[in-house]
């Protein structure tokens, strides 16, 4: 059966991102790390999990991603002129906020999947204040890599509170931040949701400063 799940051509997908990287680096000092943790595209369907720090965080993680990706967006962002229509351009899907576990989010999440798509979730729901602090976890990523049997890879964002946080109209320039890619997590079947979810929690945690 043909996917129902459109993805916008390989080549303008590197085109954008290498786009990304370059203004990223100038603007922002961009850095990765952990980019071997990385599994290949040719291995299937990957959900990635990070902490929330700004509205680049999707942009700046999909940089170093070799494969086709699906990214979730807060549902009001669909009504917004031209970001709307970009946003279904690069392949995003509308979701309520919070993420939720309906039918209707599962089937296309695990259909992503199916089709060896990158996912990215922020579990945290929001974006986090200057503090850097993160908040708890919503475990639905949980529940999908449950269904789909796709590893999670965790991803922390290191920096991106000084740069983008809550409250701040504006994105400041010139400060560095860095993308830490962890080893991926399989989450077994019947594995506890809500230690599985903390799992998850402490391992994004781990690259923060001060952990």
């Amino acid at each position: 059966m043909t996917s129902e799940t459109k993805y916008p051509p390989y080549f303008v997908y590197r085109l954008l991102t290498g786009v990304a990287w370059t203004i990223s680096k100038v603007l922002w000092l961009v850095r990765f790390e952990g980019v071997e943790n990385i599994p290949r595209a040719e291995t299937g369907g990957l959900l990635i999990a990070a902490n929330h720090q700004t509205y680049v965080d999707p942009v700046w993680i999909s940089i170093p991603l070799r494969r086709k990706m699906q990214y979730l967006s807060y549902d009001k962002a669909f009504e917004w002129r031209f970001i709307g229509s970009f946003m279904r351009f690069i392949g995003a899907f509308p979701v309520k906020h919070p993420i939720d576990t309906s039918t209707s989010f599962m089937k296309k999440a695990l259909r992503s999947l199916r089709d060896g798509a990158g996912l990215i979730i922020f579990p945290e729901g929001a974006r986090e204040f200057a503090d850097g602090k993160m908040f708890e976890f919503k475990n639905g990523i949980v529940h999908i890599a449950e269904r789909s049997g796709v590893p999670i890879l965790p991803v922390t964002i290191i920096g991106g509170n000084r740069i983008w946080p809550q409250l701040q109209k504006y994105p400041g320039l010139f400060r560095r931040v860095t993308i830490r890619f962890h080893p991926p997590i399989a989450i077994e079947k019947g594995e506890d949701v809500d230690e599985a979810t903390e799992r998850l929690r402490q391992t994004i945690a781990s690259g923060l400063p001060n952990s």
